[in-house]
């Protein structure tokens, strides 16, 4: 869902590149050991962080660890990174820019685990190749990720829950976990859920959240 522009977000976005990294240039190598305080904690990347209620709420559980939030809408990313800075999330870093060109911008084998929360679903046939489960898009994942690394994806449409199985399972992925109604399992993954804006909306109207941990199994 596309927010309407709030001018106080770009502006926020231009005043702090300390804190995210705005259309970075797919062609420069972002030196992420100097945007984190400590690059070698384990990493976390969330692709369509919304507005971040997510990815702010797991770098505040997890000091431990340091987090990416990429977000193509730059309103999203001005509202995460208010929150950032509102509230000194320091192991949190943010990106405004196309998941497209992931692999791009991080290191290979750099990230222990990978969140896809409640993505676009783009149900016409003629957008398959925009969804984030796309065989192009796992391809940039398993580039990413370290070979002990994980996805997490959850959704409240059934027609992607289904589809991301198919495609997860041609592409010859492992599937470590498989809910289709997470908020209703009784099991440490439903324990440990955060919640998204979107995921909380959706769960109070009775809508079953699906849900999927997948590693990429080594040649």
């Amino acid at each position: 869902m596309r927010l309407r522009n709030k001018p106080w977000a770009q502006k926020l976005v231009k005043e702090h590149p300390e804190a995210i990294l705005n259309e970075p240039n797919i062609d420069e190598k972002i030196n992420w050991e100097e945007r984190f305080a400590d690059f070698s904690k384990p990493l976390a990347i969330e692709i369509g962080s919304g507005k971040g209620q997510f990815i702010t709420t797991l770098a505040k559980q997890h000091p431990e660890m340091n987090f990416i939030g990429v977000e193509l809408q730059t309103t999203a990313a001005g509202m995460i990174l208010r929150t950032k800075l509102e509230e000194g999330i320091d192991n949190l870093q943010l990106m405004c820019a196309d998941a497209a060109n992931i692999a791009y911008y991080l290191p290979e084998n750099s990230v222990d685990v990978l969140y896809l929360n409640f993505s676009d679903p783009w149900p016409k046939t003629r957008h398959e190749k925009r969804r984030l489960t796309y065989k192009s898009f796992l391809d940039k994942y398993r580039k990413v990720l370290k070979p002990e690394g994980h996805l997490e994806f959850k959704t409240d449409n059934r027609g992607l829950f289904e589809y991301s199985l198919v495609s997860l399972n041609n592409y010859g992925m492992k599937f470590e976990h498989v809910s289709v109604d997470l908020h209703h399992d009784e099991d440490e993954i439903a324990a440990r859920n955060v919640e998204t804006e979107y995921e909380h909306k959706f769960a109070e109207k009775g809508n079953p959240i699906y849900c999927l941990h997948a590693s990429f199994v080594e040649e």
